[in-house]
C-alpha cells in the first residue's frame, strides 16, 4: 500500500507544482535560478568554463509543470532570463527525470535516447553544455543542498520503480 502511495506521489507532483509554479513571478523564477546556478557552478564560473555560453542562449523547458529558463554568460555573468524569442539549444524533459539526472541516478544519453530528454538546436552547444553538467562535482555543493538532491532523487527514483505487482497488493492482507 505504501509503495503505490509513494508511486502515485511521486507521478501525481508534477500536476500539484504546476499551479503553485504559475503564481511565483518569473522575476523571482529567475532569481531563484540564477542563484541555484551559481552554488552549482561556482567552480566552473571562476575558471571561465562557461565562455562557450557567451552571448549564446540556452533554454531548459521542465515541461510537466511549464516553467522555462532561458541562460547566457553575458560580460562574464551569468544571465537567467524568462523569455528570450530564440534559443540556440533546448534541453526538455519532465522533473523527475530532470531531478535524476541533476543526482546522476540517471544517465542523460539514455532519457535522451528512450525520448525522455530532447535537445534540440546547436547540437555542439548541447554537447559542450551536458559536458559542462558532468563536470560538476557534487560533492563540492553546499552539504545542504547535496543532501536535499540526493534525498528527493532517491524518493523519486524508488517512486517511478515501485509499481507494486496487483497481487502482491491484494494478498497482503492474508499474511
Amino acid at each position: 500500500m505504501f509503495d503505490k502511495l509513494h508511486s502515485t506521489l511521486v507521478q501525481q507532483a508534477p500536476g500539484f507544482l504546476r499551479f503553485p509554479v504559475k503564481l511565483v513571478p518569473a522575476s523571482v523564477q529567475q532569481k531563484v535560478m540564477l542563484e541555484t546556478l551559481k552554488r552549482v557552478f561556482h567552480e566552473a564560473l571562476d575558471d571561465g568554463e562557461f565562455e562557450f555560453l557567451e552571448n549564446r542562449w540556452l533554454e531548459v523547458h521542465v515541461r510537466d509543470i511549464n516553467l522555462k529558463s532561458f541562460i547566457s554568460f553575458v560580460d562574464d555573468k551569468l544571465v537567467v532570463r524568462s523569455d528570450i524569442d530564440n534559443a540556440d539549444v533546448r534541453f526538455s524533459g519532465d522533473i523527475n527525470d530532470l531531478i535524476l539526472i541533476a543526482a546522476r541516478k540517471e544517465d542523460p544519453d539514455t532519457l535522451f535516447f528512450q525520448r525522455r530528454l530532447l535537445i534540440e538546436g546547436d547540437t555542439e552547444l548541447g554537447l559542450e553544455v551536458k559536458n559542462l553538467m558532468d563536470s560538476v562535482d557534487l560533492d563540492s555543493l553546499p552539504s545542504a543542498l547535496r543532501q536535499a538532491l540526493f534525498t528527493l532523487a532517491d524518493f523519486v527514483q524508488k517512486g517511478l520503480q515501485s509499481t507494486p505487482n496487483v497481487n502482491e497488493a491484494q494478498y497482503a492482507h492474508k499474511i
